[in-house]
């Protein structure tokens, strides 16, 4: 059944066209994630369908008597004023209610306005029903401490409150209400790993519709039956979650490069022909090829258009920095690590020890509020005098160079271009300077963009940018996936994964954990320990619940979770290994080839018979060396 028809919507923002002919439909029971690039034009769609603004071309369809609730991510959008966190009708009904209640209690029972009045209770009491508000305030608070904010509901005053709290107040409130069509813009900023999960879980099982903006790509996965993604002003449908929608567009985009590619061929060949056609004095046939070669053309600029704007043009190749020693040495040690703030009586954490080998990715996860920035800081050297309340050891070795990334990430000057700051900070060239930021989004005169006029995910990536040109060997990063799309975020990871330093990360991202992980430090009742992945971590957090017996298809599901993310970490640790291997052969490959021709100098004359048996075993040695480079660079 539809709900919602988007007919052609078209907007411009000045000279360009950020929404082009876009149509879909949403219909009852869709769970649509709305994916895209920053600044695609995605959130501009929500305020059109909710009639906050008004697109130059379309029409947006709400059939029926249709409902859309709107979470936006700008909270002074968000109305929390007042004393009560039920809606106005609701609160209306409640005084009519007891208006018309109290006048029946004044009246005797055979007044002639007593059976009007009861009639009149009953349709309120009805309507009160009808709009769920006999049970509100349960629900909300179900939703409220589900969300992180347990005893919240408990205030007179909500202004006050921090923007993520008001975020998670107002998707409480909305869902709650149970519209018709929920329009969540960015649901799960803000929100920690336990709220997200019962946000998916929410969701999952939601009546009406859901269509949702995010980067959170897990959360798809978990949620989403269909994705919607918005590129160049245009739309794609996926059926599925993230996963399907990443194999299906690989997929068109490999089949539909190959139609590209031969259209071309096709083009240079007819234009070959045209030509000939010409030199020989044949107008006729010349004039056929033209008309051929136009229609080509048109053929061919229309399998382009199909391509995503974004084809080819963002890559990261890793050229990892070799660094000496072996990558399993301890380069970072934690003993008995704890913090407690002076107005607490309780410690933030107590006793953590623990391990970072050289090139190993440790990432910090737990819920908001558990330490983990504070433990990062203390890592780091960044805690300053602002954490006096800690004890215990980190030894880092005196030669080791540490990176810092915080949440929101400083320039010292921000009248800098992006590109003058990457070459401020490192022996960088024009032309490679210009890739690299390439690689990061900052293609053509975005490069030359002042830092001050960047977005947060720009910031962002730039930093990010700057900091792993800098190959430092131990980088230390607070929630680097805050404010990058989908396209950053996957730049991110595949550098994190060909990083050859070692990283300790925090971060709520579960894909972005899942892919870069080799192990998870987990904290859980004010400590921490370490696990072989994320999803262990959570099913010893929830290990002692009293939970119903679990399906046997999210059984199976979980097997399968299980057996993956032990495989990625398993597949990291094997493509460490081959890579200092690869080093290793490299490396005594071309002491032997040294070798090899210093012997040959002496063929002609000093040559011994040791030295021939030495030539002899060293072409052995690297006829064996040179298989095995070949066999681990194809693995």
């Amino acid at each position: 059944m539809p709900l919602l028809t988007l007919n052609n919507i078209t907007m411009n923002f000045g000279p360009r066209r950020i929404l082009d002919g876009v149509s879909f439909r949403v219909n009852k029971g869709d769970r649509i994630a709305f994916i895209g690039d920053n600044g695609a034009g995605k959130s501009t769609l929500f305020k059109i369908i909710k009639g906050a603004i008004v697109p130059d071309d379309g029409e947006v369809i709400l059939h029926g008597n249709t409902i859309a609730g709107y979470l936006s991510q700008n909270m002074d959008e968000q109305d929390l004023s007042g004393a009560s966190l039920k809606p106005s009708n609701m609160i209306e009904l409640e005084l009519k209610i007891e208006t018309v209640s109290s006048k029946i209690s004044h009246l005797s029972a055979d007044n002639e306005d007593t059976s009007s009045l009861v009639e009149e209770l009953s349709k309120l009491q009805a309507q009160y029903e009808a709009c769920g508000g006999y049970d509100y305030e349960y629900r909300l608070k179900d939703a409220l401490a589900g969300l992180g904010l347990a005893d919240i509901h408990e205030r007179d005053e909500f202004s006050g409150l921090s923007g993520g709290e008001k975020m998670r107040v107002c998707l409480a409130r909305l869902i709650v209400d149970r519209p018709d069509i929920l329009l969540l813009d960015e649901p799960t900023n803000h929100l920690d790993m336990e709220a997200v999960e019962w946000l998916e879980k929410f969701l999952s099982s939601y009546g009406g519709a859901v269509f949702v903006i995010t980067h959170d790509r897990h959360f798809i996965d978990q949620v989403a039956t269909k994705v919607i993604e918005l590129d160049g002003g245009r739309i794609t449908e996926y059926k599925g979650g993230y996963t399907d929608y990443k194999e299906q567009k690989e997929h068109f985009i490999k089949s539909q490069s190959l139609v590209t590619k031969a259209l071309e061929e096709e083009l240079a060949h007819q234009l070959d022909v045209k030509q000939t056609m010409l030199s020989h004095r044949n107008i006729s046939g010349y004039h056929q090829r033209e008309k051929m070669v136009a229609k080509l053309e048109d053929k061919l600029e229309e399998a382009r258009a199909k391509l995503p704007s974004g084809y080819a043009k963002m890559s990261f190749t890793a050229q990892p920095l070799e660094r000496t020693g072996r990558s399993d040495r301890i380069i970072l040690q934690a003993k008995e690590l704890s913090m407690k703030f002076e107005d607490s009586d309780d410690p933030l954490f107590s006793d953590l020890s623990f391990e970072v080998t050289a090139d190993e990715k440790l990432f910090l996860a737990g819920p908001n509020g558990c330490g983990k920035t504070t433990l990062l800081k203390l890592l780091s050297g960044h805690a300053g005098d602002k954490l006096s309340g800690s004890s215990g050891t980190v030894l880092i070795g005196s030669a080791q160079s540490m990176g810092y990334m915080e949440q929101f990430v400083p320039f010292d000057d921000e009248e800098l271009s992006c590109f003058d700051e990457l070459v401020s900070r490192s022996d960088i060239g024009t032309t490679e300077a210009r890739t690299l930021l390439a690689r990061f989004g900052f293609k053509g005169d975005d490069a030359f963009k002042k830092i001050s006029m960047l977005s947060g995910g720009e910031r962002s990536r730039l930093y990010l940018c700057c900091l792993l040109r800098e190959n430092p060997d131990i980088l230390f990063l607070d929630e680097p996936t805050n404010h990058l799309d989908i396209n950053s975020r996957e730049i991110l990871e595949d550098a994190i994964k060909e990083y050859s330093g070692a990283v300790i990360c925090v971060s709520h991202d579960r894909f972005f954990i899942d892919k870069c992980a080799d192990k998870i430090l987990g904290f859980k009742d004010r400590n921490a320990s370490l696990y072989d992945s994320y999803y262990f971590y959570r099913k010893a957090v929830l290990a002692g619940d009293i939970s119903p017996a679990v399906p046997e298809a999210e059984t199976k599901t979980e097997n399968e979770n299980t057996v993956r993310n032990a495989n990625r970490a398993q597949e990291r640790k094997e493509s460490a290994k081959r890579r200092q291997r690869i080093a290793e052969i490299e490396k005594e490959t071309s002491r032997l080839e040294a070798e090899q021709k210093e012997l040959e100098a002496k063929f002609g004359g000093s040559c011994s018979s040791e030295d021939l048996k030495r030539y002899e075993d060293n072409a052995n040695k690297l006829a064996a060396l040179y298989d095995e480079y070949f066999e681990l660079n194809e693995d």
